[in-house]
């Protein structure tokens, strides 16, 4: 089934946002098939996705583990030069940028709250009863998930990182 991640269709070459118009647009011809998985979180789209999701899986990890791994996925992001979407890399001034729309680091400080209550309301409101809503709140909990679906997995290299 398709995997989609939102990143790779907002962030243009430049890191350009792309039109709220197409991405709508973009993203509705994704949800318009059968089957998907959606990657990411903007609301400019939620009404789109979740109107045809069944089930939202909302991490909701405490705030020392998420800047924990924002800052070492984006250390070794900046580290390996590794391209992200349409050609975008990490920019160093991300780590010391205040602005929040200029910084995945102070956009997960900033935004960490808001996305709990968030979802917590979303979870219980009767417009989504129609979506599962599965809170991933520690990594035990997302091991349990993942063995549920497709059995236990095994380290690769020793690694079992998920940011």
């Amino acid at each position: 089934m398709p995997f989609v991640e939102l990143d790779a269709i907002y962030h243009q070459p430049g890191w350009q946002p792309l039109s709220a118009e197409e991405f709508h647009r973009r993203v509705g011809s994704v949800v318009a098939g059968a089957d998907w998985v959606i990657d990411g979180n903007y609301s400019a789209v939620r009404d789109v996705v979740w109107m045809r999701a069944d089930t939202v899986i909302w991490f909701d990890l405490p705030r020392r583990t998420v800047m924990r791994q924002i800052l070492i996925r984006t250390l070794r992001r900046l580290i390996t030069r590794a391209e992200l979407w349409n050609g975008n890399r990490e920019p160093i001034s991300g780590l010391v940028r205040l602005d929040p729309d200029r910084s995945i680091i102070r956009w997960a400080w900033t935004r960490h709250a808001t996305y709990h209550r968030r979802y917590t309301a979303a979870s219980t409101d009767p417009t989504y009863a129609h979506l599962s809503f599965i809170r991933i709140g520690s990594r035990a909990d997302a091991d349990r998930l993942l063995a549920e679906q497709i059995g236990p997995i095994a380290p690769v290299d020793g690694n079992m990182e998920w940011a």
